[in-house]
């Protein structure tokens, strides 16, 4: 066992190391994916910011003609009009002007193909455009915000809500985000016009629902291994334990029932020798005496290996009972009769079941178990023992005033090899199979056994054969 414990302490000592690496090695995976997620959101929001960058383009030729239109008409001012940018089935962006005077025009470039501005203009071109763009134009964050959305969708990143604002290099706000609600998450920024200084400043939904859902797999199977190792481990150890009390248990039966089976084979043996060597033809008494002391004892040595066997049997699939109807009173009577005359105490049972109670059972096993309940009750007695057997078509039932049972001891009354710890009773001795035999017997006949009892108080066992009726 102490080998066990240390082989059990080294594999656990091994798996702790191994969830801690294990712990170690998602720490630094979900870095690394944190890493390429941030670079994947600012490729996102250059994309958005081309995007953008075109839409105001297009405002400011369109502005630009509006003046050519009020210098050579009428000379009224003309207000700019209202524009969308979506994208359509084809995967092109496409930017819509409302004008006030009710028309609308619809504008479109290609991403996908080789004449996408993105690929044209991504990095140094965007730059010297927005230095062109910027001081007549004002960046539109509401744009920004729809692009950018649809940009981190075409990377699998469905964030719940992006808010972007223009800042300056001090940090000043140039133009305000468009939602007025203040939404906690991660933000990046990107300066899109390094000249001036103007960033877009975007706060997204925090990336860790995104990376966490990337690493789902790896993070389930991790832990499912893990619980998979503590429930086994849990079963091993409790399995181990269990071994470990019927090993003990067994050990308790073998020293018991050596010296049971030793006891009367020597008080036997020193009977015959006293009939052979001793000069007890002559003396009627004394020859008598010695022959009832041996018959006595092989007596109990057959009870010994009759219930012994008997264990034996219980554990065959095979056994068979041959149920009969016993009538109850006249059966417990002879079986009482018996009992009252092999104990050297003063034996009184009282035996209170109606004439005409019957029942089903196997006669010899269930004459086993009673003589196992009587039993035990006279053994765990003082001098002067009173039981009550009393019975009904419901059950049987049988009370003593015995040392009584301590309550812990109860739930493991009827298990094989356990026997009730009675310091005070060092007279007493047992192997631990009785009840459990009478348990087993009963629960093959379809009936049930229960027990009350306080120490100091007595016993009473009730066996309930109702069962068995229906």
């Amino acid at each position: 066992m102490k080998c066990f414990k240390t082989i059990s302490t080294s594999f656990i000592v091994v798996i702790a190391v191994i969830f801690c690496c294990n712990v170690y090695y998602l720490v630094r995976l979900y870095n690394s994916i944190r890493n390429d997620v941030e670079r994947e959101v600012m490729t996102a929001i250059a994309d958005a910011d081309l995007d953008e960058l075109w839409v105001r383009a297009q405002r400011a030729q369109a502005g630009t003609l509006e003046y050519l239109e009020e210098k050579n008409g009428d000379g009224g001012e003309r207000p700019h009009g209202e524009t969308s940018v979506y994208q359509d089935s084809a995967g092109d962006m496409v930017a819509t002007t409302r004008h006030p005077d009710g028309t609308v025009e619809t504008q479109g470039y290609a991403v996908n193909g080789q004449s996408s501005f993105t690929n044209k203009f991504r990095d140094a071109v965007s730059q010297q455009f927005h230095g062109i763009i910027d001081p007549y134009v004002q960046a539109d964050v509401a744009v920004m915000d729809s692009v950018l959305m649809k940009r981190l969708n075409d990377r699998y990143m469905y964030p719940s809500f992006v808010s972007s604002e223009v800042v300056d290099s001090l940090g000043n706000i140039v133009v305000e985000r468009t939602d007025t609600l203040a939404k906690n998450g991660d933000e990046f920024t990107y300066c899109f016009n390094s000249n001036s200084g103007l960033s877009y400043r975007i706060c997204m939904t925090p990336l860790t629902r995104h990376i966490v859902s990337e690493m789902s797999g790896v993070i389930v199977t991790v832990f499912l291994l893990m619980i998979a190792f503590a429930l086994a481990f849990r079963y091993l150890f409790r399995t181990v334990s269990r071994l470990r009390t019927i090993e003990e248990m067994k050990d308790d039966f073998v020293s018991n029932m050596t010296h049971e089976l030793k006891t009367p084979i020597a008080i036997a043996y020193s009977a015959n020798d006293a009939l052979l060597n001793y000069d007890t033809i002559n003396n009627p008494d004394k020859k008598k005496k010695y022959l009832l002391i041996a018959n006595k004892q092989l007596k109990r040595l057959g009870e010994l290996v009759e219930n012994i066997l008997a264990m034996s049997m219980e554990r065959r699939k095979t056994m068979k009972l041959w149920p009969d109807e016993v009538q109850l009173r006249g059966f417990v009577e002879e079986i009482a009769a018996a009992q009252r005359i092999r104990s050297d105490k003063r034996i009184t049972i009282n035996v209170d079941i109606p004439e005409n109670v019957a029942v089903e059972a196997d006669k010899t096993h269930l004459a086993n178990v009673l003589n196992n309940l009587i039993d035990n009750a006279i053994k765990y007695s003082e001098d002067s023992v009173e039981i009550t057997i009393t019975g009904d078509s419901r059950g049987l039932s049988l009370r003593d005033n015995g040392i009584g049972i301590p309550s812990k001891s109860i739930p493991y009354l009827f298990n094989k090899f356990y026997r009730v710890p009675h310091g005070n009773r060092q007279d007493v001795r047992g192997y631990g199979i009785g009840l459990y035999y009478v348990k087993s017997i009963l629960d093959k006949m379809g009936w049930d056994i229960e027990v009350r009892s306080k120490e100091g108080e007595g016993s009473v066992f009730t066996i309930n054969y109702s069962s068995n009726e229906k």
